[in-house]
């Protein structure tokens, strides 16, 4: 939780900085949001790799974790931004995969709970984005943008420190396991290299999700901030731009147990939709996000200069975040699943690989947002989730037949 409320308190005002204090362009701040993203999640699977042969998961995490939070405070200085985010990179690298990949060590290799765990998991995290920008954006906004960095510092402390107290709570490390013997090594079996086959097209296909679903930083951070009436019940009082970027979380707090629960009633019919099949849902209901921004922009071209409802913000992220729930959680689950217990920190930066692609892949669409009229550009979002989610289900069959029940 600490953690993320670093992470997301920072990118919470990230756009804003480069744009209001470092007087970036909108195409460079995307640019460089794209980067960042990007490489966010292209350093975890050299993470995995380091937690897998040499560290072992939780040291790892401590190392991530201590880059990290000098990177936050490293932006606190202007003159540092570059280097700061190069340690932000480099230290997620680290943290990320094998903070995951200790959560599914926690459950039995076919243990049903599996999902709802990482929901849970999921859960935490979004405590955490919920009032980092309440705090990081306020503080950014009001009193100066080192306030907001450094705030995101001393939350990444404290996460570090909770960490440390609770650690014995976890199960060993996969490397100590493998060192004592439970874990020899022995060559991949014909049913586990199909497996990672079916977990690599699924990385690829999770692109698409995340180039839709990381405007959320970026280009609806630059709409909520320009072109929304941020006064949500009249008066003259207007809510923080960067404020927008808490709803996603406070949505994550009052659907995920609902969804817990239905899900599991579904379990209980055997009616639960396949790990594939929620994955593809959550990419449709992507798609579903972009359609109330679309009537904004088109409410915005009619009546240029006037400012649009922000209620058709708040519908968006609503969306957005039930689609989210349905893939991003869903997939951190599938890759305990899927890999053996040797490789799951390795597999774990593989997933996010495909984060790292949609991330990046985001930044150069995000570059459009000034080129394009804005009514083409939510079309085009639209449509670059409802391809990902029209995927998934081409290739869940031909998976499925392959390696049989995923799930299982």
């Amino acid at each position: 939780m600490w953690e993320r409320f670093s992470f997301y308190g920072m990118q919470a005002i990230l756009v804003y900085y480069m744009i209001k204090q470092l007087q970036f362009s909108q195409e460079k701040a995307s640019n460089v949001w794209g980067l960042y993203t990007g490489f966010v999640y292209f350093t975890p699977f050299f993470g995995g790799l380091l937690a897998d042969k040499v560290l072992g998961q939780r040291k790892t995490v401590i190392l991530g974790g201590v880059i990290m939070a000098v990177g936050h405070f490293m932006l606190a200085v202007q003159s540092l931004f570059y280097p700061a985010l190069i340690c932000l990179i480099v230290g997620c690298g680290a943290l990320k995969p094998n903070i995951s990949t200790q959560v599914g060590s926690l459950y039995a290799e076919h243990d049903p709970r599996r999902d709802r765990a990482f929901s849970l998991f999921y859960l935490g995290i979004n405590i955490g984005a919920f009032f980092s920008p309440l705090v990081c954006g306020t503080l950014g906004e009001t009193l100066g943008w080192h306030y907001g960095f450094a705030v995101a510092g001393v939350g990444m402390i404290v996460g570090l420190v909770i960490y440390l107290w609770g650690q014995k709570h976890l199960a060993p490390d996969a490397l100590s396991r493998h060192k004592a013997g439970s874990m020899a090594h022995v060559p991949l079996t014909a049913m586990e290299r199909k497996r990672l086959y079916a977990l690599l097209v699924l990385c690829v296909l999770n692109i698409l999700f995340w180039v839709a679903y990381e405007q959320q930083g970026n280009t609806l951070a630059l709409w909520a901030d320009a072109q929304t009436d941020r006064r949500l019940f009249g008066g003259s009082w207007a809510m923080p731009a960067s404020w927008f970027q808490a709803i996603n979380p406070a949505f994550m707090f009052v659907l995920t147990p609902f969804l817990c629960w239905f899900w599991a009633r579904q379990a209980a019919r055997k009616a639960e939709p396949s790990s594939i099949s929620k994955m593809a849902m959550g990419s449709g209901f992507l798609a579903l996000a972009f359609l109330p921004m679309l009537a904004a922009a088109r409410q915005a071209a009619a009546n240029p200069g006037s400012l649009t409802s922000s209620w058709w913000l708040i519908a968006c992220l609503f969306f957005m975040t039930v689609g989210e729930l349905y893939l991003s959680p869903i997939g951190l689950s599938l890759v305990t699943k899927l890999s053996p217990p040797r490789l799951v920190s390795r597999m774990m930066g593989l997933w996010f690989l495909s984060y790292f692609g949609g991330g990046y892949l985001s930044g150069l669409v995000g570059t459009l947002w000034e080129k394009i009229p804005k009514t083409d550009f939510f079309l085009w979002m639209a449509a670059v989730a409802a391809l990902g989610g029209v995927s998934i289900v081409l290739v869940a069959k031909p998976i499925h037949r392959a390696v049989g029940d995923l799930d299982q």
